[in-house]
């Protein structure tokens, strides 16, 4: 106000300052607000008291009301004491909320002119010490209806100054000596209706300014213990209101002051001291000093009564479902064992006041998820065990807090160690926390490894992570609710589902009854069986059966489709599909193809009916079932130099290229002496192409070739396990290095085998190589490699047999060798050098037996992958030399690919790794490749089976079409639809575009002409009037009587029923619905007395009216 009148006085403010509060004033500039509007409502004045100084006070709290220095933050449901409460505060109202414990939070030291606090009924059972620090202040604390079992110093310390103390209707059972402490100034003490039974010499002797005391309503026990207070209240000036003993029974209802001191007696087991220490154990547990075992009690939430001093807790197997909220209030816990339970979440910061916390115990319980802030404020930890739960992930941050831990336990859990585990491995190998127990279970190649020992590398992301890890910590993503039901995560059940109208169960998978969920198929109608939820019947439509009508019945068991026609089931009926050559509704009418109206022949040919139905006799140039396709006579023409046929009726005709002439073009232009090429005179081996660079010709090789003129085979694929080369036993001396490059994804296979008694062999053994020396004694000496090659990239392979020694050297790596061979044992260069494998006589003569002896009875089969740049002793070897017939074969093929069976394929990259899943790989040109596929397969890579769905399809008038191998539609012809082109379509030039069957379908006769397909009850050229006499279908037993015994077809039959009446007929004469035409048939008879029967049986087979029999 003095800011505005001072700003009216002198108009020096330009800025537009503006006023943001209270909201009357909001936005209103300062300079032209009138001095009578700055004024102070409600709380205002306290809140702006100080502004002089610069200190606004804080706003009225959220969910509170401010009405002078009274806040009012009653029936709010608040669980903790608001953070912001206005300085000016005198009196906080806290009453009727929901607060359990009251925490130390230092609140009450900020509040300097607060005089009384109301805390009445909520559901306090503890007061933390130093809860009411700063508060000395306060004058008057009220807590009546509240839960508190004892009362102690370090609860009210805090609170010299308080005058009037309030503690009725609580449940202190034990007022002790020490219970006041503190409490000087206190007037009025209120312990009215709590369950006081004792209390200790003393217990008011610090309450020196005491002058009232309400002990009414409380079952005091009138023994040994309680003889003070009698005496207490005789010598002291303090109104009372005469408490009065409830036990023994005759002292009931007698005023304390007024017993006798010699019946205050502890006799006859009248001792009971409510005050003892002995009774702050918990009747589930045992207690000693600070130590409290509750292990193995079935115990679901925590014991009630427990010491506040507890240093040590044992809850192990119990039935706990979460980590009990009460334990943060048990401040002074070093140790809590809660293993073997049934916890399956933990909560953020369930635990951060627990900073004396030492050892925590969750091992055998279910956990499946870690939060993030589970573990926050826990300091002081040192032991963590979480062994044996459902762990897979742990988020990064979860340990972060846990600065003094030296022991985690995480073995026996499914730990998921991909890229998000990567933090976990490198923080427990920076002071290995954790001892190498913990394995992982995924993904893949990180199954069972040690989250101590695997490189941090290791821990890679490949993919998304599959939905069962995910939804550990978010059950809800697996949608595991049922039928609609909503999904809501939940601490003790995992997740709960609310359930929609009509379903129940945990997952709402379960129907309230029967026919919720519609289980009659087909229309049918489903009831319940009476008394019965669970059970239900159902009705079916005509045509269907069985216990839900899943059974279409087959109408067709006795149907009368005559000359060969199929019969196709319908619902409640069915069709006759003729052959070609008849036609009519059961196929009764033969057909005349021939008759002008359906001659297909076409292009003038004849048309001659035969007994299998007709035939085409074609004109000169046309072929074709119907002489519809014009012979392409070019097919066999005799042009020639290069002239082009044209094809005409019954001819062709030739035309020739520029320079050529004759009927076909056999007469060539005048000679011309053609231009020679580079390439004429250069030779491409082994089907390399020549091609001219500039003016010099040069070979374009096949893949696996190299050379000027692509002669040298350099690499090739071995790819089945039968194949392998030999290579002529003079490449080899003595001293010899071998060297060469290998592919493969195989774990075994012989690479190289030379010798036949005394041999040297180089084979895959586990995916490293093994170089086994046999010189006929035992055991024959061998070199394993220490890396594996086995992982489908190239690796250089050298051996070198030199100075009576054998060596093996893998990627230019440190050699492994055989030291010290005999001389009698150097290398046979008389026998060949096998690569790849090895002849079947080798290996069944026993030319591997001591391989297989030495490596566990491996087999000798093939290697199976590619082989490139093979080297002895420095010179680069033509693997087609050991391609030709029986590997040693005379002379120089024009091409090395002549010899390749199908084992073995030049070059290596189109066919590496199996790229034909069901066939035999070839490699085209230089990258490309082809497959073989072995029966069944087809495709690119031989990787579909071949099915055809279009054998024995359904479709009537058009083409069946595949859409994969196992299904298929129809192409209908022009004039048909449906799915099964079965249907007359309703086109401008269809027969039926012209007809309308009111009740029922138009179809077309053979003959091409539309007729209706009345519906049951119909009849008339249009279906349009209702017949009274029809046939019904019906599918039921025959029934006949024979003697005693009742008998009847052994299954039931499909047949007509005459019902319904007729018109008069002329002359008023009747007229009767009755059987227009019928068959017999033959079926067998079973009756009651075990014996049975063949009877023909008159079958109806059309309905209709006629004159009534007399």
């Amino acid at each position: 106000k003095w800011l505005a009148d001072y700003l009216q006085d002198n108009p020096i403010e330009t800025s537009g300052a503006r006023c943001t509060s209270p909201r009357r004033l909001a936005n209103k500039r300062i300079g032209q607000i009138k001095s009578k509007k700055f004024r102070c409502s409600g709380a205002e004045d306290y809140r702006s008291k100080l502004g002089g100084d610069c200190f606004a006070d804080l706003a009225c709290p959220e969910k509170c009301r401010c009405e002078g220095t009274t806040v009012d933050c009653s029936n709010q449901k608040l669980t903790k004491i608001p953070d912001h409460i206005p300085q000016y505060t005198a009196e906080l109202r806290l009453n009727n909320n929901e607060f359990t414990v009251l925490e130390a939070t230092g609140i009450f030291k900020k509040l300097p002119q607060l005089r009384k606090i109301n805390l009445s009924n909520n559901r306090i059972t503890d007061i933390e010490e130093g809860t009411f620090e700063g508060a000395s202040g306060v004058n008057e604390l009220i807590l009546t209806s509240n839960r508190l079992e004892n009362i102690h110093h370090r609860m009210l310390k805090g609170l010299g100054g308080l005058r009037t103390l309030m503690l009725r209707s609580n449940r202190i059972s034990c007022v002790s000596n020490s219970s006041f402490v503190g409490l000087s100034s206190v007037r009025l003490l209120s312990l009215y209706d709590n369950q006081i039974t004792s209390m200790n010499p003393g217990a008011f002797d610090t309450l020196h300014s005491l002058s009232t005391l309400n002990l009414l309503a409380n079952p005091f026990i009138c023994n040994c213990h309680l003889a003070w207070l009698g005496d207490w209240l005789r010598r002291k000036r303090i109104v009372t209101g005469n408490p009065r003993c409830q036990n023994p029974y005759f002292l009931k209802e007698i005023p304390i002051q007024d017993v006798a001191v010699q019946d205050f007696a502890c006799e006859d087991g009248n001792d009971e001291n409510s005050c003892s220490p002995v009774l702050r154990c918990p009747a589930e547990c045992s207690c000693l000093d600070t130590v409290v075992r509750c292990s193995n009690k079935g115990l679901t939430s925590l014991p009630k009564g427990l010491p506040k001093e507890t240093t040590e807790l044992y809850l192990d197997g119990n039935h706990f479902t979460q980590v009990p909220v009460e334990l943060s209030h048990y401040k002074h816990l070093t140790l809590i064992d809660l293993s073997n339970n049934q916890i399956s979440t933990l909560s953020n910061h369930s635990l951060s006041n627990m900073s004396e916390l030492l050892t925590l115990i969750l091992s055998y319980n279910r956990l499946r998820c870690i939060p993030v802030r589970a573990f926050d404020g826990l300091k002081s930890l040192r032991l963590l065990s979480l062994h044996g739960n459902d762990i897979s992930l742990i988020p990064e941050g979860a340990f972060k807090d846990l600065s003094s831990l030296s022991h985690l336990a995480l073995g026996a859990n499914p730990l998921y160690c991909d890229c998000h585990m990567q933090w976990l491995s490198d923080w427990v190998k920076s002071g290995y926390k954790e001892p190498g127990i913990a394995r992982c279970a995924g993904p893949g190649d990180m199954t069972d490894k040690l989250l101590l020992t695997t490189p941090s590398k290791k821990f890679t992301c490949t993919g998304p992570v599959d939905l069962s890890i995910q939804a550990k910590c978010d059950p809800c993503l697996s949608n595991p609710c049922k039928n609609d039901g909503t999904c809501a995560n939940d601490p003790v059940h995992y997740y709960r589902c609310t359930c929609p109208y009509g379903f129940k169960g945990q997952n709402c998978e379960e129907p309230i009854h029967a026919c919720i969920s519609n289980p009659c198929q087909s229309g049918g109608t489903c009831h319940l069986k009476e008394g019965e939820g669970s059970n239900f019947w159902c009705v079916c439509p005509e045509g269907f059966e069985g216990d839900t009508c899943e059974i279409n019945i087959d109408d067709c068991e006795d149907n009368d489709c005559e000359n060969n026609s199929t019969c196709v089931d319908g619902i409640n009926n069915y069709t006759c599909m003729c052959s070609p050559e008849y036609t009519g509704e059961l196929c009764e009418e033969k057909l005349d193809f021939c008759a002008p109206e359906l001659n297909p022949c076409q292009h003038d040919s004849k048309c001659i009916l035969t007994p299998q139905g007709y035939k085409c006799e074609c004109t000169p140039g046309y072929v074709g079932e119907h002489c519809e396709v014009d012979y392409d006579d070019c097919e066999e023409n005799k042009c020639q130099n290069g002239g082009h046929c044209i094809d005409a009726v019954n001819g062709y005709t030739c035309i020739c290229p520029e320079g050529y002439s004759g009927l076909f073009c056999e007469f060539s232009p005048p000679m011309v002496l053609p231009r020679t090429s580079p390439c004429d005179n250069h030779e491409c081996l082994n089907a390399a192409q020549c091609v001219v660079m500039g003016t010099d010709p040069q070979c374009q090789c096949l893949h696996g070739y190299e050379g000027e003129h692509c002669e040298t085979l350099a690499s090739v694929n071995f790819v089945n396990r039968e194949s392998y080369l030999q290579l002529p036993s003079s490449l080899l001396s003595p001293e010899t290095n071998i060297s060469l490059q290998i592919a493969t994804d195989e774990d075994s296979g012989v690479l190289l085998y030379k010798g036949d008694n005394d041999h040297i062999a180089m084979e895959l053994y586990r995916g490293r190589l093994r170089v086994g020396y046999d010189t006929g004694s035992y055991p024959p000496s061998a070199i394993y490699s220490v890396e594996t090659v086995n992982d489908g990239s190239f690796h250089s392979v050298e051996l070198i047999a030199a100075d009576q020694s054998l060596s093996l050297s893998i990627d230019g790596g440190p050699p492994k060798s055989i030291g010290s061979i005999s001389k009698r044992s150097t290398l046979n260069i008389d026998s060949p050098l096998y690569l790849g494998g090895m002849p079947e006589r080798l290996s069944a003569s026993g030319g591997l037996s001591a391989l297989q002896l030495s490596s566990g009875g491996r087999n000798g089969t093939s290697f199976h992958g590619c082989l490139r740049n093979l080297y002895i002793n420095g010179k680069l070897q033509d693997l087609g030399a050991g391609l030709k017939p029986g590997g040693l074969g005379s002379g120089t093929p024009q091409s090395s690919k002549q010899w390749l069976g199908s084992g073995v394929e030049p070059g290596c990259q189109p066919c590496l790794r199996g790229a034909c899943l069901q066939g035999d790989c070839h490699p085209t040109g230089h990258r490309g490749f082809t497959c073989t596929c072995h029966p069944g397969w087809t495709g690119a890579l031989c990787d579909q089976q071949v099915s055809n769905p279009c054998d024995g399809n359904k479709c009537i008038h058009g083409t069946c079409i595949p859409i994969n191998s196992y299904s298929y539609s129809c192409r209908c012809q022009p004039g048909f639809a449906g799915v099964l082109c079965d249907e007359q379509s309703q086109d401008a030039g269809s027969p039926c575009s012209l007809s309308h069957c009111k009740h029922g379908k138009c179809r077309v006769s053979g003959l091409g002409k539309a007729y209706c397909e009345c519906n049951g009850g119909y009849t008339g050229e249009a279906c349009d009037r209702e017949v009274a006499c029809r046939g019904e279908r019906i599918r039921d037993v025959y029934q006949r009587q024979q003697g005693y015994a009742a008998c009847q077809t052994q299954e039931k039959v499909s047949r007509l029923e005459c019902r319904g009446s007729c018109p008069a007929g002329a002359e008023g004469q009747g007229a009767c619905c009755t059987p227009l035409r019928s068959k017999r048939r033959k079926y067998t008879f079973q009756c009651t007395d075990g014996s049975s029967f063949v009877q023909e049986v008159e079958k109806i087979v059309k309905c209709g009216c006629t004159k009534c029999s007399s």
